[in-house]
């Protein structure tokens, strides 16, 4: 049975003139099949922030699960990841986020 890791993206921190931001109602959550041999950079249960500089951060946490239905489950709903797909990519590859 395939695995897949499930990303979902928060902006715990917001530098914005009132503290919110437009899309915190919205589900932003994306998946990617993680190789048969495993991926060591990709841990179920982590945390990775990522902080802009600007008083803006993102938290992206990660759940792995097995199979297609419980990955469609999880992304059911979902707006995409809101451009940051760069971040998953940096998880996948160095095990944290790296900027570009």
């Amino acid at each position: 049975m395939e695995k897949y890791a499930i990303f979902e993206l928060s902006m715990p921190n917001r530098g914005s003139w009132n503290g919110g931001w437009s899309g915190e109602r919205d589900k932003y959550v994306i998946s990617r099949t993680l190789p048969l041999k495993g991926n060591d950079n990709v841990k179920d249960g982590a945390s990775h922030y990522y902080n802009f500089g600007d008083g803006w951060g993102a938290d992206v946490s990660v759940k792995v699960v097995d199979g297609v239905k419980a990955k469609n489950a999880a992304i059911k709903g979902s707006k995409g990841f809101c451009m940051y797909d760069w971040m998953v990519d940096s998880i996948m590859k160095h095990g944290k986020i790296i900027a570009n």
